[in-house]
């Protein structure tokens, strides 16, 4: 199915008029991601259209989204409009009072990926807390979750497991656009502000990137393509083990490995995964795990992505890992993500249960119960926030 070209929220804005904006001081947060479906950028637009911007905010990876993963970012003066860029990562992730004393509004127009360990979703969960707390008001341009709308996976994040890969109790595959979003964390969590959501035209829940019409900008430096975003709400839980994620490779979260690996060994012990099939490879990674060393391992090929299930797939690759290999499979140790005392595929993964099983070499049923537990309650509540029935 395609729909033609959807309209997002700075196309919308575009096309109707920046009146809003009239006497107003415009903080930005934005990334290469934020631009109009003619590619040029949103501050770029906003410039066009005389906005007054008195500050730019970059979130992970940076406003030009030149760093790497966990990589801090500096500030610093844009030439272009003379607006001081604050980072909303590293010493400070979210605008204090001095950042946000020149902005009477702020705007949030950023690409984000359908998954919760995806940062830019906090980003702007803690910015909408700061606008609360400032008595900023805050608009969102909304934009396509890109993995469609429709599909949920498990599990959530339960109480103790918050981090900045997961600030608010949501599953692994939300299904929510960032407007949908903004309006869920302010309404549930209280947060005391009423963003004003830019909605899409065009798009429908059933929607893949690919068939919105609008042309992919990789929102950070490991998301070069839809199927990196495809694979990544599963593939980003080996980040907390010592197997390879495929970073420092041209097709990071589709590779996956490690210079100990016994593939034979590995496929023998996995069961069938629907949508998707392991081509076995070799590797080096020219940064990050195993750097310059050659890792045996598979590359993950997606044959039909409606029945494919990125989070029980890669749950069930780590747990046929941690079980062909018990001498050097290993969880990765903290720190991570600001999180100095719980293991980072815990943080991930939302809780320490799913750990547990795959210690334990329970069954994928077990895992797939625990996957599930508290997704129809959310499905629930999802519905209340959906801008795009």
């Amino acid at each position: 199915m395609t729909s033609g070209k959807v309209k997002t929220g700075i196309d919308i804005l575009e096309r109707d008029g920046f009146n809003c904006f009239k006497n107003e001081r415009v903080g930005l947060i934005v990334n290469p991601s934020s631009a109009n479906s003619s590619l040029e950028s949103t501050l770029s637009v906003f410039i066009k259209n005389k906005v007054k911007i008195t500050a730019l905010f970059g979130p992970e990876h940076g406003l030009r989204g030149e760093a790497q993963d966990q990589e801090e970012c500096i500030g610093f003066m844009d030439e272009k409009c003379g607006a001081p860029i604050y980072s909303l990562y590293g010493r400070h992730l979210s605008p204090h009072r001095g950042m946000l004393k020149n902005v009477t509004t702020l705007v949030f127009d950023i690409q984000c990926i359908g998954s919760r360990f995806y940062t830019f979703k906090w980003t702007l969960f803690l910015v909408l807390q700061r606008a609360a707390q400032f008595e900023k008001k805050i608009i969102i341009l909304d934009r396509p979750n890109p993995i469609n709308g429709i599909e949920i996976e498990g599990p959530m994040l339960e109480h103790d497991y918050e981090s900045f890969v997961g600030l608010f109790p949501i599953p692994i595959r939300h299904a929510m656009t960032i407007g949908e979003l903004a309006l869920l964390f302010s309404e549930e969590f209280s947060i005391g502000v009423d963003p004003d959501i830019v909605k899409m035209e065009g798009w429908q829940r059933e929607l893949w990137f690919d068939k919105t019409g609008l042309p992919w900008i990789a929102p950070s430096p490991n998301m070069p393509t839809i199927d990196t975003a495809t694979v990544y709400p599963g593939m980003c839980l080996i980040e907390g083990t010592n197997i390879s994620e495929g970073r420092g490779t041209t097709k990071p979260f589709e590779y996956f490995g490690a210079p100990w690996f016994d593939c034979e060994l590995i496929l023998e012990e996995l069961r069938e995964l629907p949508g998707c099939k392991l081509r076995q490879i070799c590797f080096k990674p020219q940064w990050g795990k195993y750097e310059g060393k050659v890792c045996a391992g598979f590359q993950l090929h997606i044959t039909d992505r409606d029945v494919y299930k990125p989070v029980k797939s890669a749950i069930e690759i780590i747990r046929a890992i941690y079980k062909t290999h018990p001498e050097d499979f290993a969880w990765r140790q903290p720190p991570y993500e600001f999180e100095e005392e719980k293991l980072p595929f815990d943080i991930l993964v939302g809780n320490h249960v799913i750990r547990e099983i795959i210690e334990k070499g329970s069954s994928t049923d077990t895992i797939e119960k625990a996957c599930n537990k508290g997704i129809e309650e959310f499905t629930g509540t999802k519905r209340k926030y959906e801008l795009y029935k």
